[in-house]
């Protein structure tokens, strides 16, 4: 319970209108789209950074936590103020400060969403590369905060690489600038790729120096049906090899398949039970070789027909919709984004498949198959305990397996507070005890954001 005291200096920093105490109000503020719910004491709205450095400040006095929030997207509790608290939530900072197309270079503050920032570098020639499905809704703050990727990360990148520097408070309550304004810049510790990815546990970030990078002049597209994963898998090991990257490549299993044919019955022949979705950017003339070059790689024995799509944004519309389409079909979903080297994919969805047999849990895969990153959906009844300690055995093993291929627990969703237990299946004591000494030096109070990443 907040004291009395503490509300009432809060509401010295903060206007009304900026300050949620109704449990009613604070109620929206207290789930993401990991579907677990923990509501927050007080919900603050702050619009510059010296408002946040008050913010911080006055946590810091009282030991109250602090969790930094954008729009609630995420699908790892990354958001979610475990401990109560305050929800510091940067929905309202919505200003894009520059625009400097001669240095492909926008200055923006973290509540604006992903899409204003392409609609304000498209009409300069550029892009910001990271888009996660989430692009429409989803804001900067909370890309940088979990090093969003998306379609185009196989041939772009994430988040991380598309950022040169920030403007953020530690949990102290102290301003910190990171790197500069130049595409080159080697002047002390890469701050800015550290506050990237740390979920706002370190610092909450109030600017951010984002770098632009200018539109392909053509796009074009293809898809490639196959009888069975196991071939579909083969064709991605082969299409990575080849010496242009896609841009986009995305793979759907057989669920996934369903999943489509439910909404949009006549989109897919019946008998796939694979599928690749690719696209590729460049001139037109790099296009017209690049085809020919992924269509060969796409002949596997379990090919059913590989062709060139007349609509490739039709194409990202459909699959876009998948992870919205799950819940059609189960009250919940255990949603992992697991990645592994791209040569392991075949014996990772071989293993992931035997798992979803072992342990009678329906099984959704789809995703980033250029970067080894596959979404794994355990569709599950939460009211079935059984079902549900079935699952958690399940998933489990899928980490295990996905360690055992050298992979990672998280491609982009972050791990939060969802994911913490299985931390130190991956990371080793010695570098998660120097992971915490970090935490401890930017916010020894352990105020921002408790409860997330460590195990």
């Amino acid at each position: 319970m907040l004291l009395p005291e503490f509300i009432s200096q809060l509401r010295s920093l903060l206007p009304s209108d900026r300050l949620y105490t109704d449990p009613i109000d604070c109620y929206a503020y207290s789930y993401d789209n990991s579907r677990k719910i923990f509501p927050p004491e007080t919900v603050v709205f702050p619009l510059t950074t010296d408002e946040i450095v008050s913010v911080v400040t006055l946590c810091n006095d009282y030991q109250v936590p602090l969790t930094p929030r954008g729009r609630g997207t995420g699908t790892a509790g990354g958001s979610l103020p475990v401990q109560g608290g305050v929800a510091l939530s940067l929905e309202r900072m919505l200003q894009i400060i520059k625009v400097d197309p001669a240095n492909r270079v926008i200055i923006t503050e973290p509540g604006v969403l992903n899409q204003s920032i392409q609609d304000a570098a498209l009409g300069h020639g550029f892009f910001w590369p990271p888009d996660p499905s989430s692009a429409a809704y989803c804001s900067v703050g909370g890309n940088l905060a979990t090093s969003a990727g998306g379609p185009h990360a196989v041939k772009y990148g994430t988040t991380r690489d598309h950022v040169l520097g920030l403007k953020a408070v530690t949990g102290r309550g102290e301003v910190i600038k990171t790197g500069c304004y130049t595409t080159k810049g080697v002047v002390g510790y890469d701050l800015t790729r550290l506050l990237i990815g740390s979920e706002g546990t370190l610092a909450i970030i109030t600017e951010a120096t984002l770098k632009l990078t200018p539109l392909p002049s053509a796009i074009g597209g293809l898809t490639a049906h196959y009888r069975n994963a196991t071939s579909c898998a083969d064709a991605i090991v082969a299409i990575m090899a080849l010496p242009q990257v896609p841009s986009a490549l995305e793979f759907l299993d057989e669920g996934s398949l369903n999943l489509i044919r439910r909404r949009f019955p006549d989109m897919l022949p019946s008998d796939t039970r694979a599928m690749l979705m690719i696209e590729l950017d460049g001139t037109p003339r790099d296009i017209l070789e690049s085809t020919e070059s992924v269509l060969l790689a796409c002949q596997r024995e379990g090919l059913l027909h590989a062709e060139r799509a007349s609509d490739t944004a039709a194409l990202w519309k459909t699959r876009k919709a998948l992870s919205p389409l799950l819940r059609d079909i189960a009250p919940k979903k255990i949603n992992e984004d697991v990645v592994v080297p791209v040569a392991s994919l075949p014996e990772l969805l071989a293993g992931l498949k035997h798992l979803s047999i072992k342990y009678q849990i329906v099984n959704v895969n789809f995703g980033h198959a250029g970067n080894g990153n596959i979404h794994v959906n355990l569709l599950v009844n939460p009211e079935d305990n059984s079902e549900m300690a079935r699952a958690e055995r399940c998933l489990d093993e899928v980490f295990d397996l996905v360690i055992r291929l050298n992979g990672t627990l998280s491609g982009e969703h972050g791990i939060g507070s969802e994911k913490r237990a299985y931390v130190s299946k991956e990371v080793d004591v010695t570098t998660l005890a120097l992971m915490k000494s970090i935490k401890r030096v930017f916010d020894p109070n352990n105020i921002l954001n408790p409860g997330k990443m460590f195990p």
